[in-house]
């Protein structure tokens, strides 16, 4: 805590000094106080959100002004400048990248954890193991049925619901398993990942698929409330799997060294367009120093630059 703190002091020096050299700069706004724009991935609220009470809790002179948008969205934002800093499960592509350039800006792009996507279904579905080669069927229109996947069970046709048409969520899942095909007519958007969620507990037949963030933190009472109304499927990219070899995004599996890696895991991203130490510049110094990292660690995602054990018991 006391490094992140030193950190962001001599960022807000840095900041004081070149003020003052210029009393005419048009900014009024350090690395710890006053006030900035950003916005960020819904699919990963309930993180983002331990972040900022925090900062806020320190800062009390800083005031953020964050809203929660999809992803196509977030990158239009921050390219019309609406946002400061955005926090993104990818990078800028190269023709974002020379839209800055042609401006003359050269943001910053600051990995800090990597993340999730969770598969979810409803309490009273017993089929929680699925392959990633059935989930690949499901999402070609192939295997629409549940008791395609178990012959014994009562439940029929597949709903497959995510959050937002635009969302981070859909671009994953186009871009790593479905070669940029379109969704089968079974699979559907609401709007954010807390409807997913209600929807598949409404739903027998459902498969949600939200962020590992909302519900990765057990000692968090809406995560806990969230888990007692569904549950989460253990997945594997084996070809001939045994049952071991099943595995939960638990926060150890997300890990490129784990023996066992969650086959559905990305990177997180935080993209300044700032250019100085400025406020937005202070957020992402916290959110990817020590304090900021634990709160990560916390949430159940794999801190960027914080080792996470894992232990095995019998």
């Amino acid at each position: 805590m006391r490094l992140i703190i030193d950190r962001l002091s001599v960022l807000a020096v840095i900041a004081m000094m070149s003020c003052n050299s210029n009393p005419n700069a048009p900014y009024d706004d350090t690395p710890t106080s006053g006030k900035v724009n950003i916005a960020a991935d819904e699919t990963l609220r309930p993180l983002v959100d331990a972040e900022l009470d925090t900062f806020h809790g320190l800062y009390r002179y800083a005031f953020i002004n964050l809203r929660y948008a999809h992803e196509t969205e977030l990158f239009k934002n921050l390219l019309d400048d609406s946002v400061k800093v955005i926090v993104a499960s990818r990078k800028l592509k190269p023709a974002e990248e020379n839209v800055f350039k042609s401006r003359q800006l050269i943001p910053v792009t600051t990995k800090v954890a990597v993340d999730a996507l969770a598969l979810i279904i409803n309490k009273e579905n017993p089929d929680s193991l699925l392959s990633m080669s059935q989930l690949k069927e499901i999402l070609a229109g192939k295997l629409h049925s549940w008791n395609q996947i178990n012959s014994r069970s009562a439940l029929k046709n597949i709903a497959f619901v995510f959050d937002n048409k635009g969302s981070s969520t859909v671009r994953f899942l186009h871009d790593s398993l479905m070669n940029g095909n379109d969704f089968p007519s079974y699979c559907f958007a609401v709007n954010t990942n807390r409807e997913v969620l209600e929807y598949v507990e409404k739903n027998k037949n459902a498969i949600g698929v939200i962020g590992v963030s909302w519900i990765g933190d057990h000692d968090d009472r809406q995560v806990v409330d969230f888990l007692s109304r569904i549950r989460v499927m253990a997945l594997t990219d084996k070809k001939n799997p045994a049952t071991d070899d099943y595995i939960q995004p638990y926060q150890g599996y997300l890990s490129e060294l784990s023996a066992q890696r969650y086959p559905l895991t990305r990177e997180v991203y935080m993209i300044s367009r700032e250019g100085r130490a400025g406020l937005g510049t202070g957020f992402v110094s916290f959110v990817a120093g020590d304090a900021g990292q634990r709160i990560i660690r916390l949430a159940g995602l794999l801190p960027a630059t914080m080792p996470v054990r894992i232990i095995n018991t019998n």
